[in-house]
């Protein structure tokens, strides 16, 4: 569903992404992992077309980004870092701009609106202006924009950034539900959300890819920890693979 090709972006004489590739099937949730400024969200803004690379592409479902980003964007609900609240309209009036917008009309509006409410358990603050949400009802209202057109892949950038313990067990709930019928790749830098949602992970780092494959085949690619690999940790092998073996052995 989701097929990248040595994708590279630079900003003049700064390297956001080099070469990276990595493939998100269907029905699978991919993990994005890096540091700060590994070249994550680069990636997802060239994914959701809003960059235009400087070498390389992606497909989504089979449309390739670069020669038609519109039929691309119609497949993919986005969740940015910063969710795109317009603060002052309620969530219902927002929601049905958003549905709007993505060219839903009459009763297929009513039955998503319905359905977003329900999944994202926006029923309590249906009517409530957007400037009055706590930051887990905004991410709520965040993911309910990114599913309103029932979009094939989700992209999600940093989707529990900011949340408290409760309001993430909340949003990885929805997410692994989602799983069930859509193709979704989140980013992050914290590795207990990609060992909760993740069914396979793709580790960058300075804009490079360093690895990618479930935990377990990440784990095989450590070398020198003395451990077999199902007793590795996500956190052990995303240091190990992050150090320069050198400086490792050092």
């Amino acid at each position: 569903m989701i097929d990248v090709k040595d994708l590279s972006m630079h900003y003049g004489p700064v390297t956001a992404l080099e070469s990276v590739s990595f493939r998100a099937n269907p029905g699978e949730v991919l993990g994005l992992l890096g540091p700060n400024g590994a070249g994550k969200t680069t990636a997802m803004r060239i994914l959701t077309t809003y960059l235009y690379p400087s070498s390389g592409t992606a497909k989504v479902d089979g449309i390739d980004i670069l020669t038609n980003p519109i039929e691309a964007r119609r497949r993919i609900g986005y969740l940015p870092e910063t969710v795109p609240l317009y603060t002052d309209m309620r969530v219902d009036e927002y929601l049905i701009f958003v549905g709007k917008a993505r060219g839903l009309e009459s009763s297929k509006l009513t039955e998503r609106l319905e359905w977003v409410k329900n999944a994202c358990q926006l029923g309590s603050v249906w009517k409530h202006l957007l400037s009055e949400l706590s930051k887990g009802f905004g991410q709520r209202v965040g993911l309910a924009q990114a599913l309103i057109h029932d979009p094939k892949v989700l992209i999600l950038d940093e989707p529990t950034s900011g949340l408290d313990p409760i309001q993430i067990i909340e949003i990885r709930s929805l997410i692994k539900s989602l799983a069930r019928e859509k193709t979704i790749l989140f980013s992050t830098h914290i590795l207990q959300e990609v060992e909760a949602l993740a069914d396979r992970i793709v580790i960058i780092n300075e804009g490079k890819l360093v690895a990618q494959g479930t935990k377990r085949e990440l784990a095989g690619k450590v070398q020198g920890s003395g451990k077999a690999p199902q007793d590795l940790g996500l956190e052990e092998i995303f240091i190990r693979l992050l150090t320069p073996t050198e400086k490792a052995a050092a």
